[in-house]
């Protein structure tokens, strides 16, 4: 998975870090993945069966920082629910605060660098303020913080799905005016994902009602286009591209089209559009599988961002 024609291997430990898709795409920039942490068992395994790093289940409140190896690079995105659109939105929510042990973390590791990723709504929480804190804090442990938000469908990746990408640099690095590109010039459809899949299995799909909350938009994209942002939740995962068309009833009410089955996407062509490779296996029932699919960075857009920071990081070198 180590890029080609890179003359050293950065290493990496990682926070909050699921499935992998965001250290998988370091790993395919030249970076080393030694050390990880989650709270999900499922997500823990499946990092521990394709990476070989030492994965550590566990609050990350409860982490001893001193067994953390000392890296080049730490990765992390915090838990989002408490300020995605699909979630909490409220200020108080203690999953807000998390990002604060990862300020923490790297303020006792001092690696050269580190990167996160989070939902957009971390930039209008609280009026601003929070995005604010996190730079400030980050700021104050002695880093150069950059941020932007940037659209994964403009990575390569077949997929709407703003994020944000937050980088910060070492001070002594004297990093100035870093900002990733507003594009790559690679645009993939859900034909080019999903053309080649064999047909999903009946165990692959979720199955499950369709809920109000669901039927209140547009579920369905065509082969041409980008898919929707894949969610974590099984039940709310979008429809396969091959399904009919749905149908507008009034506002926030719509129906399924007639013509063909209807049905959700596999987790299979999830992982696809998510840019995890073909032979990739995830641990757990489908419902766990869903939903590390859904929290994870995707890979191509990773792999973007950490070919991005790796020519700050050989100037140090």
């Amino acid at each position: 998975m180590i890029a080609e024609n890179l003359t050293k291997t950065f290493t990496a430990a990682s926070l909050f870090c699921g499935a992998g898709g965001l250290d998988l795409g370091f790993e395919r920039a030249g970076f080393k993945t030694v050390w990880a942490n989650d709270m999900d068992a499922d997500a823990c395994e499946t990092h521990r069966n394709w990476s070989g790093a030492e994965v550590v289940r566990g609050d990350v409140s409860k982490l001893n920082v001193a067994e953390i190896p000392d890296t080049d690079v730490i990765l992390g995105s915090a838990p989002c629910q408490g300020v995605s659109a699909g979630g909490s939105r409220k200020s108080d929510d203690p999953r807000n605060a998390l990002y604060r042990y990862y300020v923490e973390i790297v303020r006792r590791k001092r690696p050269l660098a580190f990167v996160s990723e989070n939902v957009k709504g971390i930039l209008t929480m609280d009026g601003g303020k929070l995005i604010s804190a996190i730079i400030n804090d980050f700021s104050d442990c002695g880093y150069d913080v950059f941020y932007r938000l940037v659209n994964a469908k403009n990575y390569g990746v077949p997929q709407d799905r703003e994020r944000v990408v937050i980088v910060g640099f070492r001070k002594d690095l004297r990093v100035d005016g870093f900002a990733l590109p507003e594009t790559n010039g690679e645009r993939r459809t859900l034909l080019d994902a999903l053309g080649n899949l064999p047909p999903a299995k009946e165990c692959e799909i979720c199955r499950a009602a369709y809920s109000p909350r669901y039927m209140s938009r547009n579920r369905k994209r065509g082969w041409n286009e980008p898919s929707y942002t894949i969610p974590a939740m099984a039940k709310q995962v979008t429809l396969y591209p091959g399904s009919p068309d749905m149908v507008r009833l009034d506002k926030d009410r719509w129906r399924f089209g007639d013509g063909g089955e209807t049905r959700r996407l596999s987790w299979r062509e999830a992982a696809a559009i998510q840019t995890f490779p073909p032979d990739f296996e995830f641990c757990g029932g489908l419902d766990s599988v869903y939903r590390q699919i859904g929290n994870a960075v995707p890979v191509r857009l990773a792999e973007f961002v950490a070919r991005q920071v790796r020519p700050y990081l050989e100037q140090a070198a």
